[in-house]
């Protein structure tokens, strides 16, 4: 429940969002119905908005989405034998941040009622959010949905702040992303680059950059690492 109601409010701001760019409410819904990802969704909304192709979608998802890997492949492990190849992949659409914490941090084998009772009120949140949102942001004056366009961006901006107050290459990460953003913004030949396209350059340069100069230390010492 916390975290279906968490994610009722991020996704209103995303409905909020995808009607400031015109998205009709429908396709709206089924992109929240067919998509469990923040980030991901509004990346691929700015490059709807601005005619993006398809490739430039897809590699942006890939790159931005590229945690899930990882955290399906941990949650793999996890699972008893009550999930059978297509519950497998039923389940891997559903994994999301809090959901990998929440399905991880349980001591015991995972079975298919946990998790998928642990799933649905997160999804129908984020799918109900969106709809109020969408609706919200077709019905309100034009002053105030502008005024809740901005939420979804002061979320990640509540996401990262924490995090760089407490790691350099955090807030190494930060800062240059935004710089090689506004680079892409106000230089006048990086102007005619796509808003997918600089997404793609803005996450891979900042990620080898910050790697390469603040590598994660290898915790503990003993010869098996």
């Amino acid at each position: 429940m916390p975290i279906g109601l968490g994610y009722l409010s991020v996704s209103f701001a995303f409905g909020v969002s995808a009607s400031i760019l015109q998205v009709p409410l429908l396709i709206t819904l089924l992109i929240s119905m067919t998509n469990l990802t923040s980030a991901g969704q509004l990346a691929g909304l700015e490059i709807i908005a601005n005619l993006g192709t398809f490739i430039e979608i897809i590699l942006t998802q890939l790159i931005i989405n590229s945690r899930y890997f990882l955290m399906s492949l941990s949650l793999s492990q996890k699972v008893d034998e009550s999930f059978t190849f297509s519950k497998r992949l039923i389940a891997s659409a559903f994994i999301t941040d809090e959901i990998f914490a929440v399905a991880h941090s349980k001591p015991q084998k995972l079975n298919t009622a946990y998790y998928f009772g642990l799933v649905i009120l997160p999804y129908f949140g984020w799918a109900l959010g969106t709809l109020l949102g969408a609706i919200a942001g077709n019905i309100l004056p034009t002053f105030i949905v502008n005024a809740l366009g901005i939420a979804l961006y002061a979320m990640f901006i509540a996401i990262i702040v924490p995090p760089a107050t407490k790691e350099i290459g955090v807030l190494f990460a930060v800062l240059l992303a935004t710089g090689v953003s506004c680079a892409f913004y106000f230089i006048p030949f990086l102007q005619g680059v796509s808003t997918g396209i600089a997404i793609i350059i803005t996450a891979i340069l900042v990620s080898l950059i910050t790697a390469l100069i603040f590598p994660i230390k290898e915790e503990g010492g003993n010869e098996n690492g």
